[in-house]
Order: structure tokens, then C-alpha cells, then sequence
């Protein structure tokens, strides 16, 4: 035994021993074992994905204010050049049938132009002005000596057309064709695909944009054709009107009601009277990522 013992450095009793704990090791884990990593494993998940999916949306939004930001910044280089902000006024009141032109299409023929070669000093913010589209090199020359611009740079600008958000799928095949060709600026929430070439985008929604009445000094328009409040919730009425994008059935719950709007757009630290904020400027609002219009998770340039 001894003799064993000094040979080998333990008895054979103890390497029996000793082969059983080796054959375990080598056999791996056993099934419970196995279900109680995986059960851990799973409960990190869980607890990681929450986590992971507040960081993206935390992200989105800090994209999205800095978008709202860059904008108000080339809306300060417009008003240096042309003397005011863009107007907003969502209606042609020339003439007899006033036509849809909104705020937001405003706000991308200002920055950007209406063919995205920058802006003309002669436009008449009207739907049917139709001469900013040179068909000719002469014409085209002309046209880039009325104009400055763009004001943002177009490669990092999310913009797309009526036509790329509601009428390419046959959603709204009775958009007017004039006002589908219309370009809008629009946030960084991807809710919906569009094919530009032959690449496949995620389109966001667009930016609602209204120009303050700086001359009024009421909350609420009172006239009966032209708002005369500070903000004209009509202004956008009618791109609001045609429900979220990539999902036209479903409306925005800034298209419920009047009240709902001026609601929205109030300023609640003053309890004189009601006052909206930025009452000397415009405001900006995002959808954010729901895509829709007055709820919580909106990014706008006022309030959050």
C-alpha cells in the first residue's frame, strides 16, 4: 500500500475517487443546471432590453431637438437675408377657392426651395405659382440669380414629398398632383419606407411649422375667414388632415377639435391670461415617434 502510495501519490481507493470527480467534469453540466444559466440568462435580457430601448429613444430625441435647433438656426439666416420669418398661413385667401398651401410646405420652399436649389425672392407663397420649375439651362440661370440658398444643408435634411409619403402607395390617390410635388421637411422618426432611386429610406413625419402674428395680442383667432390670433391653428390644418403616415385611417389628435390646439401650444406659467408660447416668432413641432400630432412624446422647439 505504501509502496503504491509512494509510486502513484494516493491508494487506488483514492483514485477511484478521484476518476468519478474527473468523469463529471468532463460530462459538462447537468440539465438542471443547464436551465437555471439559461433561466439567468433570460432574466438579463430582460432586464437589458428596457434599458437598450430607453438609450434609442433617448438618442431619437436628442437628433430630433438638434434638428429642431439647425432649422431655427437657417430660419435666423432667412429672416437676415429677407427682413421676416416665412409666413404660415395654410390658405391662398386671392382667391375665390382658397387653396391648400400649409405652413410646413412654406417652411421647406423657404430653406430649401421649392426644387431644393434654394429660394426665390419672388415667390408668392401660392400653390398655384408654378414658375420656380425651369425646364431650360437659360431659364434655370435666371431663376439661381433671384436666389439664396439653400439654408440647410440637403444631404443631412430628411425631405421628401406628399407624393413619397401618402401617394405613392395609392393611400390618398386624390391629393391634387400639384400639391404632391410639394416638398416637406420632415423629423427623424422613421415610420414609414419610401424608395428614393433605388435605395429603400425610412421617412419620418413632417415638421409642423407656424409663423406668430406678432401684431395680435390674443391666445384665440376671432375672425371669420383670417385668423387673427397669435398662431392660426389652420395654418397646417390641411397636412394634418390627412392622417399619419403610413397609416392615413389613423388621425391625429390635434385634428380633434380647435381648442385642442391652443391648448397645446399654451403657455401655462402665465395665468393672467391665456398665452401661447413664442408669441414674438414661430414654433416647430415633431410628431415624435408615435408619428402623431399632440401626444406626450412630441419634440417641439417650446415647453420640453
Amino acid at each position: 500500500m505504501d509502496v503504491k502510495r509512494k509510486k502513484f501519490g494516493f491508494t487506488p481507493l483514492e483514485m477511484k475517487v478521484s476518476n468519478r470527480g474527473s468523469n463529471r467534469f468532463l460530462t459538462g453540466f447537468t440539465l438542471v443546471e443547464l436551465l437555471m444559466v439559461l433561466g439567468i440568462i433570460a432574466l438579463l435580457v430582460g432586464l437589458l432590453v428596457p434599458t437598450l430601448s430607453w438609450v434609442r429613444n433617448t438618442a431619437r430625441e436628442a437628433k430630433q431637438k438638434a434638428q429642431l435647433t439647425t432649422i431655427g438656426l437657417a430660419l435666423e439666416a432667412f429672416k437676415n437675408d429677407y427682413g421676416d420669418y416665412p409666413p404660415s398661413y395654410g390658405y391662398d385667401y386671392t382667391t375665390p377657392t382658397p387653396l391648400d398651401y400649409c405652413g410646413t410646405q412654406k417652411l421647406a420652399e423657404a430653406l430649401l426651395g421649392r426644387d431644393l436649389l434654394g429660394f426665390n425672392k419672388y415667390s408668392n407663397w401660392s400653390a398655384t405659382d408654378i414658375t420656380f420649375y425651369p425646364t431650360t439651362q437659360p431659364e434655370l440661370d435666371a431663376s439661381l440669380d433671384n436666389r439664396r440658398g439653400p439654408y440647410l444643408e440637403l444631404a443631412t435634411t430628411s425631405t421628401f414629398t406628399l407624393f413619397d409619403l401618402f401617394v405613392a402607395d395609392g393611400t390618398l390617390p386624390n391629393v391634387d398632383p400639384l400639391e404632391s410635388n410639394r416638398f416637406v421637411i420632415c423629423d427623424v422618426f422613421g415610420v414609414k419606407p419610401v424608395v428614393i432611386g433605388t435605395k429603400t429610406v425610412k421617412a419620418g413625419t413632417p415638421i409642423l411649422y407656424y409663423r406668430a402674428n406678432t401684431s395680435s395680442k390674443s391666445l384665440v383667432e376671432t375672425g371669420p375667414l383670417k385668423g387673427d390670433g397669435i398662431y392660426d391653428y389652420r395654418d397646417n390644418t390641411f397636412l394634418i388632415g390627412l392622417g399619419k403616415i403610413g397609416d392615413v385611417m389613423t388621425t391625429h389628435p390635434l385634428w380633434e377639435s380647435v381648442e385642442d390646439f391652443y391648448e397645446y401650444i399654451r403657455d401655462p406659467k402665465v395665468e393672467a391670461i391665456p398665452w401661447p408660447y413664442r408669441p414674438d416668432s414661430y414654433i416647430l413641432i415633431s410628431a415624435g415617434a408615435d408619428g402623431l400630432y399632440g401626444t406626450s412624446d412630441d419634440i417641439t422647439n417650446f415647453g420640453n
